[in-house]
């Protein structure tokens, strides 16, 4: 019974590399190959939301008279490391570094082709 009253510890945020609006490839699952846009990163699960990848189909019941039901699909989580970043002009998959540059300002660039992201 003991088990049962203890309190969760909450969820360590995590430091990603991902932020919203990078175009990301899928690296592993259902979904492999595919590209899209990151809509929303999600720390405390180290998960990412990706636009028109891994859609989930919801049916929801009417919640006032005259109205009807209706079927709803919507993107669900992906794990961050199931993605990468994907450059649009040589068209690769790439890890990031972060770069300083000589204002001191930090700076994520493509592994592979070099190209700076912000």
């Amino acid at each position: 019974m003991t088990n049962l009253m203890q309190k969760t510890q909450p969820d360590q945020r995590i430091k990603m590399r991902i932020r919203k609006g990078d175009t990301v490839q899928v690296i592993n699952g259902k979904e492999k190959g595919k590209t899209g846009e990151v809509l929303k990163t999600l720390p405390l699960k180290n998960r990412v939301i990706v636009e028109g990848i891994n859609l989930r189909t919801r049916h929801v019941k009417p919640t006032q008279d005259g109205e009807t039901g209706r079927i709803v699909t919507e993107e669900a989580s992906l794990h961050a490391s199931n993605v990468m970043i994907y450059s649009k002009e040589k068209k690769v998959a790439s890890r990031i570094e972060l770069v300083i540059d000589k204002q001191g300002n930090k700076k994520r660039r493509l592994k592979k082709t070099g190209e700076l992201i912000d």
